[in-house]
């Protein structure tokens, strides 16, 4: 416990110290407006230069990717929306009046609740917005309504007191063992528990009571594979909250579909918008790999991981919607490319040349380059374009300058790539404290963040970009941390044997001379801390909206990447089924 609060107190000083030096707003002295400006130049080839002489290079051997490019071609699962619009559209209407017309409270938050997890809440926004309006509080209802309807007012941001638990407490102030009993209550109070903030001891009460009696119940129900059973192991495994949206929209039709309560228009819609959504991503792959192919970095840079299809589960983890496609796109070429200059740092490059790789970043200009090797021209060039490119794509639909941004994020993520590889090659095993301290942004949390936001097509100005940046620094530092952790429980084990770079789980081993499964468990308890905080940062007015929810949905696609092992490194496997699951099988529609 004292090596708990030793480290929270860690990463509060790190919260305070650090999280605005990769988000920090663009300087006074430099103009964002740039009307009439020509676009920005992109170069497709670099000048030539003599490489230079290192020590044998290391490898990680990654395999090669296991998604054939003639099958991401192929991709068609019938269900491109200019076929299906007018049958969505039906389908829309009759859930709507559904929604509005639903009086009964109780029937209405699981309405609500249903419509989220199925994954088509989007689609009702304000109407789901109006009916949370005018939603009142029960406190004579039954505990399973009482912590749904908690739980999602929390969800979107309404203040809402943990006192309403006080009811199913007893005078010592301890919930009372009668309705221990109550599965479905318990199960509803364990995932509103994790909408928890920093000291509120009524939810963590709540969490361990209800966290020990739906392990009590599975123990005595063991094997028997009931749909409840199922649900309460998936829950105690990995939390709603923590659960990454079109992942869940997958599992929670087929438990859907088994309610007795189930509403049939509802199981359609959602089977027919997750199909219609499908087909867009598979559209959107095919792009992706096009691009991917010209751009050549897998054909000269042999040592990287090539893995266009895992990288795009980031892209559709943060941002889901099919009508965020250029968010998609964006976010998807991001990821591509800093996975190759991350793995130049980690496991290709001496120091010499990434220091030297570091300053041509920052310089960001192609004059930089004639002092790099020819491996590390295509990396420079493939980020450089793309920053360019971008930059000229925000200036098109917003009018702003926001090559300052990309440059700034480029920057600071090749530093702390930098810092690592210097601990590596010197041999430094940093504090848990220093690492985090610069892991955070290693993940690439912030670069991503930041330019998901940009063309996420929400009305931008320099004033409105300067305080989204400011107020949600602290947002964007917790979510990375998630990732940064989580990414470190599914990889250590294996970038430990190969000689990587050192992780939180070995750091905290060195700094207390615990052993690997007591640093596990401390990180899990981070990660458990990192959430409260994300959960305060939710309730901030001041946060645009769709910031919150990308932070919010980074960190649970970070949880579903890694939580049973390198979903990235090595995507055999689950990976692979789950990606199969996600992007190439359509879910079968019959008629009810």
């Amino acid at each position: 416990m004292e090596l708990m609060r030793s480290s929270l107190s860690s990463l509060h000083a790190v919260d305070v110290n650090y999280p605005t030096t990769s988000i920090s707003p663009v300087p006074t002295t430099m103009p964002i407006s740039i009307r009439g400006q020509s676009r920005l130049p992109c170069f497709a080839t670099p000048p030539k230069c003599k490489p230079l002489q290192v020590e044998p290079r290391r490898t990680a051997n990654y395999h090669p990717s296991i998604w054939d490019p003639k099958l991401i071609e192929s991709l068609n699962n019938s269900y491109a929306h200019e076929f299906h619009a007018t049958k969505l559209e039906e389908l829309k209407l009759e859930a709507k009046r559904l929604l509005v017309c639903t009086k009964d409270p109780c029937v209405l938050l699981k309405l609500i609740d249903s419509m989220q997890r199925l994954g088509v809440a989007y689609h009702f926004q304000l109407e789901i917005k109006e009916a949370l309006d005018h939603v009142k509080l029960d406190v004579t209802g039954d505990l399973y309504t009482t912590a749904l309807q908690f739980r999602l007012l929390r969800e979107h941001g309404y203040s809402v007191s943990t006192d309403i638990f006080e009811k199913f407490k007893d005078g010592d102030g301890r919930f009372m063992e009668s309705i221990g009993k109550d599965v479905a209550g318990l199960l509803s109070l364990y995932e509103a528990s994790q909408l928890g903030r920093q000291g509120e001891i009524v939810l963590e009460q709540a969490k361990n009571f209800s966290a020990q009696n739906l392990k009590s119940f599975l123990r005595k129900v063991e094997s028997s594979g009931s749909d409840i059973a199922e649900q309460v192991q998936q829950s105690l495994e990995l939390p709603l909250h923590w659960r990454m949206p079109r992942a869940e929209a997958r599992s929670f039709i087929h438990v859907y579909q088994k309610d007795d309560t189930k509403s049939l228009i509802l199981l359609e819609l959602a089977k027919l918008d997750y199909n219609i959504v499908q087909a867009a991503y598979q559209r959107e792959l095919k792009e992706l790999a096009s691009w991917w192919r010209d751009l050549g970095i897998m054909k000269e840079l042999s040592f990287s991981r090539d893995r266009l299809v895992e990288n795009y589960l980031w892209a559709m983890g943060i941002v889901f919607e099919p009508h965020f496609y250029k968010c998609r796109i964006a976010l998807t070429k991001l990821v591509c490319i800093l996975t190759a200059i991350d793995d130049m740092y980690d496991v290709y490059g001496s120091l010499d040349e990434l220091e030297l790789y570091t300053d041509a970043v920052t310089r960001w200009d192609l004059s930089a380059m004639e002092a790099l090797p020819d491996y590390m021209k295509i990396c420079y060039l493939a980020m450089f374009n793309f920053g360019n490119e971008f930059a000229n794509d925000v200036q098109k639909d917003h009018d702003l300058n926001a090559l300052s941004f990309i440059k700034r994020e480029w920057g600071n993520l090749c530093k702390s790539y930098l810092k690592e590889a210097r601990w590596h090659h010197t041999g430094y095993t940093p504090t848990l404290k220093q690492y985090l301290e610069n892991a955070w942004i290693s993940v690439g949390g912030p670069g991503a963040m930041v330019h998901a936001y940009l063309s996420l097509g929400c009305t931008m100005s320099k004033d409105s970009l300067d305080s989204c940046f400011k107020h949600a620094s602290h947002l964007i530092y917790w979510s990375s941390l998630i990732g940064r952790l989580c990414n470190d429980l599914g990889t250590s084990q294996a970038e430990s044997i190969r000689g990587d770079v050192t992780k939180s789980t070995e750091c905290f081993i060195m700094e207390e001379g615990e052993s690997e499964e007591e640093a596990r468990e401390h990180i899990r308890g981070l990660i458990r801390h990192s959430w409260e905080m994300l959960n305060e940062e939710n309730a901030n007015s001041q946060i645009p909206k769709p910031m919150v929810k990308m932070c919010l949905n980074m960190a649970r696609t970070a949880h579903y990447i890694f939580q049973h092992g390198d979903g990235i490194g090595t995507s055999t496997g689950l990976t692979k089924d789950r990606i199969t699951s996600l992007l190439l099988d359509p879910i079968p529609i019959k008629q009810f």
